[in-house]
This record gives structure tokens, sequence and C-alpha cells, in this order.
């Protein structure tokens, strides 16, 4: 092998256990059921209230409305169904965390997003941000400093995890900012 082929992308790296790598999004779509269940049981004790802000979560996660959702076993039982379900893929991963910082804004709780979920919700909503928040990151690393992730290529735009994660999704207008030079 020639000597310049050690320097090349994904030549002589180091072999590790990839076994767990999938782009199967099942478990991080049912734990984030389980949290909009937690989160919603903490702050409402009104059952009519609770079906209806589940079924919100619900419709707008892309899950449906049907005979699973409304009451906290209900929402429990589909998070286990999906857990064991078919192949979940991040676009609706995207999907169920937007639904879940929208409900954690409704009812002023901060939902608890994994950072390993926030970095995939970050990345694979990049690609269909609205245009004025891809032009933003664009020819950027975006790196979050408080969960350990980045992704992109240029000059480093950096917030914390959860902040970018909103700005990518639109729900807040604070753009990462860049690394001072000092």
């Amino acid at each position: 092998m020639p000597d310049f082929a050690r320097h090349l992308p994904l030549s002589n790296r180091p072999r590790s256990n990839e076994s767990g790598v999938t782009g199967d999004r099942r478990v991080a779509i049912a734990d984030a059921v389980d949290e909009a269940a937690r989160v919603l049981a903490s702050v409402i004790e009104e059952e009519a209230e609770f079906e209806a802000r589940a079924r919100r979560f619900l419709e707008e996660a892309g899950l449906g409305t049907g005979a699973a959702g409304g009451s906290p076993s209900e929402l429990l039982q589909l998070a286990e169904t999906i857990r064991v379900g078919r192949r979940r893929n991040t676009r609706l991963l995207v999907h169920t965390v937007r639904a879940l910082l929208v409900l954690g804004d409704s009812v002023e709780v901060e939902p608890r997003v994994p950072a390993h979920v926030s970095g995939a919700v970050a990345l694979a909503a990049t690609g269909s941000a609205p245009f004025e928040r891809r032009a933003v990151l664009r020819g950027h690393t975006v790196r979050a400093v408080d969960e350990g992730w980045a992704f992109g290529n240029g000059p480093v735009l950096e917030g914390r995890g959860r902040e970018i994660v909103r700005f990518v999704l639109a729900l807040d207008d604070i753009p990462p900012l860049p690394v001072s030079s000092s």
C-alpha cells in the first residue's frame, strides 16, 4: 500500500464495534413519546386537557391520533409498540422531537432530549430547514458546546445543543454564533 493511503478518509482508521450503528430510530422515537407522557403528567392533572395535548403532540409528530394516545397509559403503550414495531426513519424522529419541544413550550417544561438524539435531529433537519436557516449554516461547522457533537466544514458556529436544534427546527430565531477569534 502506498504511503499516502494512510491519510485517506476511512482507510486505516482504528477498528471499533459498529454493530449499534443503524438508521432505525424506533428506540429514540419511543423514548420521545415516553418523555412527552412524563412532561404532560408532571404538569397536567385534568384528564381532558392531558388527552387534548397528547393528541396534539401525536398529530404534530406524525404518529396519528387514533385509538392509541390520549391517556398516560395509552401514550406509554404506544411508545412500547413503536419500540418493538417496524423500523422508523430519522425524518419521523425529527418530527417527533419537534413536537416534543413544542409540547414542552406549551406547558413551560423543558423536555429531556439525549445529546445523540439532538445531534441526529440537528443534522437531519438542516437538510430540510427553511432556506434562510440553511443559508446561515452553509459553509460552517456547527458545534454544540454542551453536548459534544458537531457537523459540517468551515468556520465554527457554536451554541448549546438545544438552541441549535430549536434554530434548525424554526422554533427560535437565535442562530449559533461564530467562535470568537481571541
